[in-house]
Formats: structure tokens, sequence, C-alpha cells
């Protein structure tokens, strides 16, 4: 589920970790036990998904031929590593409000959401600010315009693990 499948759940089921992003269950893995066979399908069915999505707009709107393929601005290390940061700080943030007491309530969805939005107002110019490898991957791959498509598979992964320890730092049982 993408950042409107957060909000979803936790508004509705007040639920944080039935939400199923491929690059935030795998850094959730190494943050507390969280079932790795229940991640493959999840991570199918949103491919399946962008991808599907991808090919309706390809069909709709034949002249536009990127489809909303993320392209940086700028180079590309300075987009890697801005994605990097994006998905550490949105990472680091969702699992502040999935711990504890804090786990339960429409106040997680808010937090999550406000820094998605201030990523995407901020970095949206320079990178897409994309957080999401197969947000990116499934316009490209339909588009055919994969020249970039390095960065937006791996800085959001390299982002999320890194937020895992930076977390556990903060939090440091004493």
């Amino acid at each position: 589920m993408g950042r409107g499948g957060i909000g979803f759940n936790l508004f509705f089921r007040r639920d944080i970790w039935s939400t199923h992003e491929p690059r935030r269950n795998h850094s959730l893995l190494g943050s507390r036990p969280f079932s790795g066979k229940r991640n493959p399908p999840y991570v199918a069915a949103q491919a399946a998904g962008a991808i599907g999505a991808s090919a309706l707009l390809r069909y709709l709107f034949p002249a536009d031929i990127l489809l909303g393929a993320t392209m940086p601005a700028g180079s590309e290390m300075q987009s890697f590593i801005l994605e990097v940061f994006l998905m550490f700080f949105l990472m680091l943030v969702v699992l502040n409000v999935s711990t504890g007491a804090k786990e339960k309530g429409i106040t997680a969805a808010i937090a999550i959401g406000c820094v998605v939005g201030l990523e995407a107002m901020f970095a949206g110019p320079i990178t897409g600010a994309s957080m999401n490898p197969i947000r990116s991957f499934a316009p490209a791959l339909v588009s055919g315009h994969l020249e970039h498509i390095w960065i937006y598979l791996t800085a959001p992964f390299v982002g999320a693990f890194l937020a895992v320890p930076a977390h556990h730092l903060m939090y440091k049982e004493q």
C-alpha cells in the first residue's frame, strides 16, 4: 500500500502494521517482529497494480511519453542522496509513530502525511520525491524510460535500512 493506504489503515483500522509497502516492510523486519512470509504477496500485488495503472495511462494518454516516470532534475548522485534522506526521515517517523502507545490513532496518519507532503513539496522539483520503488518502477517500465531507475529502486531501501539503527539509537533502553 502506498501513502494513502497508511492513512486509510490508520484512520479506519487504527493499525499501522497492516500497511504493506516493500521498502517499509523490509526495514520493519529489522525493527520489530514482522513476518517476512507476508511480504511477497503484497509486493506482487502492488507491482501488478502499479504496472496495470501505468498501462492504462499509456492507453488513455498516448501522447504523454513519460507517464509520470520519476526523473531527476539535477545529477543522479544528487537525486540518490536526497532520496536516501527522504526515505530515512519518512521511515524514522513511521517507526516513531508505530511503536508503543502511539501505534494506535489518527495522529500517526497525520504525522506521516505531513512528512510525505513536506518532502514532496521540498524535493519533488529536484528528484520527483518518489519514496516508493514500485511507484517509480511501473511508469518507467511501461514508458521505456529506465535510464535513472536505479536511483529510485535503491535509495528508498538504503534510507529505510539506515532509519532502523537510528531509531534504535534514539530510543535505546536504559
